[in-house]
């Protein structure tokens, strides 16, 4: 019985002896004293900040760029409601139409549109 454990005792050693014997990795990956841009304190602000900005100043020239391409309805004028060159009197017309004035009001504005 105390033969195997000396057995397990040796087995289980002479890997981590073999280990120490081995060259070591500690300079390695060291590119310098601070290692990333030998940067300390402020790399580790600046860094997150500029990472923001910069995703900020892609998503503006997205939008930018939708906006630019966005067809004949860009900006402040919705596809529903084209801009077209209406007369005031087919505008009066319309509004008599959909209720929203009443007889004697469109007679009047159209007498002073001149027509």
């Amino acid at each position: 019985m105390k033969s195997v454990a000396a057995a397990s005792a040796v087995l289980a050693l002479v890997p981590s002896a073999a280990r120490a014997q081995a060259p070591s990795d500690i300079g390695r990956y060291d590119w310098g004293p601070h290692m990333m841009w030998g940067g300390g304190w402020y790399a580790m602000i600046f860094g997150p900040l500029f990472m923001i900005l910069f995703l900020a100043m892609l998503v503006a020239v997205a939008v930018i760029v939708v906006r630019g391409l966005g067809g004949p309805w860009s900006g402040l004028v919705s596809p529903h409601h084209p801009v077209a060159s209406r007369a005031p009197l087919d505008i009066l017309r319309e509004r008599f139409a959909r209720g929203e004035i009443d007889k004697e009001e469109f007679e009047e504005r159209r007498r002073v549109l001149g027509e």
